[in-house]
C-alpha cells in the first residue's frame, strides 16, 4: 500500500471556477496547509515545475498529468521519499465533486518509516479539500 491519505468533498461551484481556484498558485496557501508561495516555471502541462515553499523550505513539484477541468497530478521527491498528489473534478448536482489521492512511495532506508511519513502525510494534508471548499464557496457564495 503506498496511498497516504484519499478525500473528497463537494463543492457549491461548477467544475471551471474549482479548476480556476486549484491552478491559480497565488491563492494555494489558502488551501494547501503549511505553504506560503507558489511560482509555475511556463504552461500548466506535464513536465512544468512548479517551485512553492514549504513549512519554510524551498521544494519543487513537476506536473505529471493534467486535463483542464477535470484532473491535475502534482509529483515530488525529497530525499528517498517520492509523493503524488492527485485531484479528480466531477459535475456533481449543485457542483463539483473533489477527491483528493496522495500516494507516497519510499525506498531505501526511508522504506522502514513508510508508515510513519504516511502517517504524518495524511495528518498535515488531508484537511485540504475542506479548505478549498471554503475558500471557493467565500469567493462565489450561491
Amino acid at each position: 500500500m503506498t496511498e497516504a491519505f484519499s478525500a473528497s468533498t463537494n463543492v457549491a461551484a461548477p467544475p471551471e471556477r474549482v479548476w480556476a481556484t486549484i491552478t491559480d498558485w497565488s491563492r494555494a496557501p489558502e488551501w494547501m496547509p503549511g505553504t506560503s508561495s507558489f511560482r509555475l516555471e511556463g504552461p500548466l502541462r506535464p513536465g512544468t515545475v512548479l517551485h512553492y515553499t514549504a513549512r519554510g523550505k524551498e521544494r519543487t513539484s513537476t506536473v505529471t498529468a493534467v486535463a483542464p477541468e477535470r484532473s491535475l497530478t502534482l509529483a515530488s521527491t525529497v530525499g528517498k521519499v517520492h509523493a503524488a498528489y492527485t485531484y479528480v473534478l466531477t459535475p456533481a448536482a449543485g457542483g463539483t465533486r473533489v477527491d483528493l489521492t496522495a500516494d507516497v512511495r519510499t525506498s531505501g532506508a526511508m522504506r522502514l518509516l513508510a508508515r510513519v511519513i504516511r502517517a504524518a502525510i495524511a495528518k498535515a494534508d488531508s484537511g485540504q479539500l475542506d479548505r478549498l471548499k471554503r475558500l471557493i464557496e467565500s469567493l462565489h457564495p450561491a
